[in-house]
């Protein structure tokens, strides 16, 4: 076979598994925006809900959602950060660095189901923090902290080093070169980074199965000490626990976690994609 052949062929598998990989997540995406668009409504969304669940909204669950979303920004992002930026200009490239660099890609492998076992055992029981939203963020944090860590530290080594080099030739100190020169520059891959972490920590079930979700409460809560209803928990307590529950609900319920994560997905794509053509390099 010659070049040519050979090029089209491995392009025309490629195309193919690309195909039977989008085509199935398109049609389930479809699929549920088919059977769910008819229940959403602005009383589903406000609403509690009724019955035993079996009527009213999400609103709880929603808003739950949101209270562990930012917390696991508040707790996990300024950590990644902090850490991509010490591994990427301030560690030694030695065999201890490459240890933790190991230990990170691993950890993003991990099952969630392991960090909810973890947050069980370490903030609801050891700290005594109960079944509550501060215990449900911070396992959520440690959840998404490898997948930040990594995508955070890709973005600032990605950043010529031209930048740094002039910076520090000008009198500069390494953190006024970081501050001003490199991180501005990394600042579409680190965004993308966090906006990907937090679209995981929106659709995660396993963690807070354990830490935070309450099956129902029909009160908001309070204080970070308190449980919280969150919709991929609801989710699935609405579609395997409840019986005779319509499948209307169901599938509104699974639209609207469907609508969150990938407006997040499709934030962190418009954010680098804008940020990098306004780049000069």
């Amino acid at each position: 076979m010659s070049r040519q052949q050979i090029n089209r062929l491995a392009t025309a598998l490629i195309t193919g598994v690309a195909i039977l990989v989008v085509v199935p997540i398109v049609l389930v995406i479809l699929f549920v925006i088919y059977n769910g668009i008819g229940t959403i409504s602005w009383e589903f969304i406000s609403a509690p809900p009724t019955n035993g669940m079996r009527e009213g909204g999400i609103w709880p669950a929603l808003l739950g959602t949101i209270f562990l979303t930012f917390g696991t920004a508040i707790i996990s992002f300024p950590l990644a950060i902090g850490a991509a930026i010490y591994l990427s200009e301030y560690a030694a490239d030695n065999r201890m660095t490459r240890m933790v660099r190991l230990a990170i890609v691993n950890l993003a492998g991990i099952p969630s189901i392991v960090y909810g076992l973890f947050g069980l055992g370490a903030f609801v029981l050891f700290m005594q923090f109960g079944t509550s939203i501060l215990a449900g963020s911070l396992t959520l944090g440690i959840l998404t902290l490898p997948v930040v860590i990594s995508t955070a530290e890709e973005a600032i080594a990605s950043v010529p080093q031209q930048f740094r080099t002039v910076s520090l030739s000008l009198g500069a100190t390494r953190w006024q070169t970081i501050r001003h020169q490199v991180l501005p520059h990394a600042l579409p891959g680190i965004l993308t980074g966090i906006i990907l972490g937090l679209g995981r920590a929106a659709g995660e079930t396993a963690p807070i199965l354990f830490t935070v979700a309450a099956f129902y409460l029909p009160d908001l809560p309070h204080s970070i000490f308190d449980q919280t209803m969150a919709l991929p928990y609801h989710l699935y307590v609405i579609s395997t626990q409840v019986p005779g529950m319509p499948l209307s609900i169901q599938y509104g319920t699974a639209l609207v976690l469907l609508l969150i994560v990938l407006s997040l997905t499709l934030s962190a794509t418009f954010v680098r994609t804008s940020m990098r053509r306004r780049r000069e390099w």
